[in-house]
């Protein structure tokens, strides 16, 4: 294969704390092995692509990439772009009518003499990606696509561990050790915590295990207003199990009757489908983006059980909190920024070997760390309830197992 002259990078989809230091550690890392290789970035994701937007990586930016592993968000930012959504590429102003996003793209890169592309981003991105890939083979435009995973909903099937997860997981129990303390602020609080995640409960199950492990860690003043019990979660609601609504509202009576308050982690895919069908049984137009999701920030689905579960538990009050912007901002952490390191190495070496695909633990293949194929990626990869660590937490905050069955 011809050698690699020009690299260029782009970050789409929504925030994760992963793209920085993802962007420094590519920047690093062809810095050290390839340092004559050309590095652009082109700004704003797949719009930026398109409308040939691009910054240089000059030689300041190479010698202090590793400054990116401390920040959030995107130095290039990102968009939603959807390039086979021709009509909203044109609505956008990001192609003229009658062309066609993909070979707008494709020509653009050929233009820049950009050998190799890595895209950062999640299911939408990399599925893209793929088109993007599929495109160019056959086209026969000469260029690698290399991707590597970010979405903090860890749902990208086969990838075992997506960037940028853990962190916001952590991220989101540092932000309702604050919020909790909202039920002291008023008697018989219900407090909502709304967690990321359109179909997978993961972000919510593993919020709710590191905000637990905080509170192993502190030392309790039952005599004097607190209890671990009234910072304690109580009930955790994902998309892959059902709620028996009523039996949860008597089991949640109890303990506010007992200690005054009550504290629900729920996973804003939770409940969506019984939200959405309400909606369209009114009539109402139901708010989809681009890629035909439903805008779930417009759904307000804490809002919505917030309403079912006040009356049947007798709550005065009813605060509901999300932590999504919180925590998907955040810088990455050190275990973050170890799994990108090792992506990166590996996103890297497929670059300059020609080797296209989405760089992950391969989880179809012994976890093996490698250029995943393209055809193979797919989003919205189901949380696995049944795992022990999953089982320990419904059982430490007395949550039934048998009051949630799968979908």
């Amino acid at each position: 294969m011809a050698p690699v002259r020009k690299v260029a990078l782009l970050t789409a989809g929504g925030l994760a704390p992963c793209l920085s230091s993802a962007v420094g550690g590519l920047i690093q890392r062809y810095t050290e092995l390839a340092p004559d290789v050309e590095i652009i970035a082109y700004r704003g994701g797949y719009a930026g692509l398109l409308q040939g937007d691009s910054i240089v990586v000059t030689d300041e930016v190479r010698a202090k990439a590793h400054l990116l592993h401390g920040f959030g968000g995107s130095p290039i930012n990102n968009s939603r772009v959807k390039l086979t959504n021709i009509k909203d590429c044109v609505k956008r102003g990001l192609v003229k009518e009658g062309e066609d996003p993909q070979k707008v793209a494709a020509d653009q890169l050929v233009k820049d003499g950009v050998d190799v592309l890595h895209t950062i981003g999640g299911d939408d991105t990399n599925t893209a990606a793929a088109d993007l890939a599929a495109f160019l083979a056959t086209n026969n435009y000469p260029l690698t696509v290399v991707g590597l995973p970010k979405t903090i909903d860890n749902d990208i099937i086969p990838i075992a561990q997506s960037l940028g997860a853990w962190t916001a997981a952590e991220q989101g129990a540092v932000f309702f050790t604050n919020v909790v303390s909202e039920h002291s602020s008023n008697p018989r609080m219900l407090v909502i915590h709304e967690v990321m995640g359109r179909h997978c409960g993961w972000l919510t199950a593993a919020t709710a295990q590191a905000y637990r492990q905080m509170l192993d860690d502190r030392e309790w003043l039952d005599a004097f207003g607190v209890p671990r019990m009234r910072r304690d979660i109580h009930a955790v609601y994902v998309p892959e199990l059902n709620i028996d609504i009523n039996a949860e509202a008597d089991r949640l009576r109890t303990i506010m009757d007992e200690h005054g308050n009550v504290n629900i982690f729920l996973s804003e895919g939770a409940g969506i489908d019984s939200i959405v069908a309400e909606m369209e049984s009114r009539g109402e137009e139901v708010p989809r983006d681009p890629f035909g999701h439903v805008k779930i920030d417009l759904i307000n689905p804490g809002a919505w059980f917030g309403k079912q579960f006040a009356p049947m538990i007798g709550a005065e009050k009813v605060l509901v909190q999300k932590s999504g912007y919180f925590a998907r901002s955040a810088a990455a952490n050190a275990a973050d920024i170890e799994l990108i390191r090792e992506c990166v190495e590996v996103a890297v070496d497929a670059a300059m070997a020609g080797t296209p695909g989405l760089v992950g633990h391969d989880e179809e293949q012994g976890n093996a760390l490698r250029a995943i194929e393209f055809e193979r990626i797919k989003g919205g990869k189901a949380f696995n309830t049944e795992q022990e660590w999953f089982g320990s937490l419904l059982e430490g905050i007395g949550q039934p197992k048998g009051s949630a069955a799968h979908h």
